[in-house]
């Protein structure tokens, strides 16, 4: 038998060296178990022993009687627990120590990277000198363990893990619950309120259930929830504008619009004509203005005139 890091092996314990801990055998080989490793009470020597096997922060073989997460070549999700610009994400996995998600597996594009508190999907595996490392899973290794979504979850809010994020699109796994691993989905770019992260925890609503039993989610509203809900938003934006304008209408570029309000340019168009024919705000060019009456409601003095102000 040889040690091959991180896998769980039952091996002999040979003797105890003191102020540093247990040495193991497989008949072949020693290995060093720190007294920090132990868990229950002391082993006595010739006792047999189950023990994880990892490299130590020298880089020595050591074995431990924790439980990790996961081991040499399983899935499992963990958490960020710290992100270092030049290596990647330090991964919680069980042991009070980190499993290192290399920078080479991370989003090239940084808005995209994992932060502190976010949760990956990642298997363990050796790099090119047998350290121990995370590589992100993908949709191969997602795909045979996922469920196909349930009819009953279309038009439902879901919540779930964001996989794999692109300029295209943002990979999801929904929440499974007590029916099983998860369902996958996919959030298309039109349908991100925000910029989504590899790990970041995603509310989204199911817009359509495909034949291959994924879902496709969108974070926003409803066009007619949401379009009551971006009035309102707009609306009270607009009240708290000097003079009760703002240098917003439906020429203003998409980027524009989805930068300052989050939503699409059909959306704010459709936000903005409710408001219209609910005689609310009138527009005049490139700007938006509180109705008349709307301005005198809350106070605020219509202008005669504005600047271009920056935005």
């Amino acid at each position: 038998m040889s040690f091959v890091a991180g896998t769980t092996q039952t091996l002999r314990v040979t003797r105890e060296v003191s102020p540093y801990g247990y040495f193991l055998t497989d008949g072949e080989s020693d290995v060093l178990m720190h007294y920090t490793e132990l868990v229950g009470s002391k082993p006595k020597i010739d006792d047999e022993v189950e023990v994880f096997l990892f490299y130590d922060s020298e880089d020595r073989l050591a074995a431990t009687m924790k439980k990790p997460l996961l081991q040499l070549g399983e899935l499992a999700r963990l958490r960020v627990a710290d992100v270092h610009p030049r290596l990647g994400c330090f991964l919680e996995m069980g042991l009070g120590r980190q499993l290192l998600l290399p920078l080479s597996e991370l989003p090239e594009s940084v808005e995209y990277r994992p932060l502190p508190g976010d949760e990956v999907f990642v298997i363990m595996k050796h790099d090119k000198i047998s350290r121990l490392v995370a590589k992100i899973a993908f949709e191969e290794e997602l795909s045979p363990l996922v469920f196909p979504a349930p009819a009953s979850w279309n038009n439902q809010w879901v919540e779930g893990w964001v996989t794999k994020t692109l300029q295209l699109g943002s990979f999801v796994m929904i929440d499974g619950g007590v029916v099983g691993f998860g369902v996958y989905g996919l959030i298309p770019s039109s349908e991100r309120t925000k910029p989504l992260r590899l790990g970041e925890r995603v509310r989204a609503r199911v817009t359509y259930i495909r034949e291959d039993g994924r879902a496709n989610l969108s974070m926003a509203q409803r066009k007619e929830v949401g379009r009551l809900e971006d009035a309102d938003r707009i609306l009270a934006f607009i009240k708290e504008r000097p003079g009760g304008g703002m240098p917003y209408s439906d020429e203003t570029d998409a980027d524009i619009i989805k930068q300052k309000f989050g939503i699409s340019k059909g959306a704010f168009k459709r936000a903005i004509g409710k408001l219209m024919r609910e005689g609310l705000v009138t527009q005049k060019g490139s700007w938006t203005y509180l109705a008349a009456q709307q301005a005198e409601e809350t106070g605020v003095t219509a202008p005669t005139h504005h600047e271009e102000d920056k935005q």
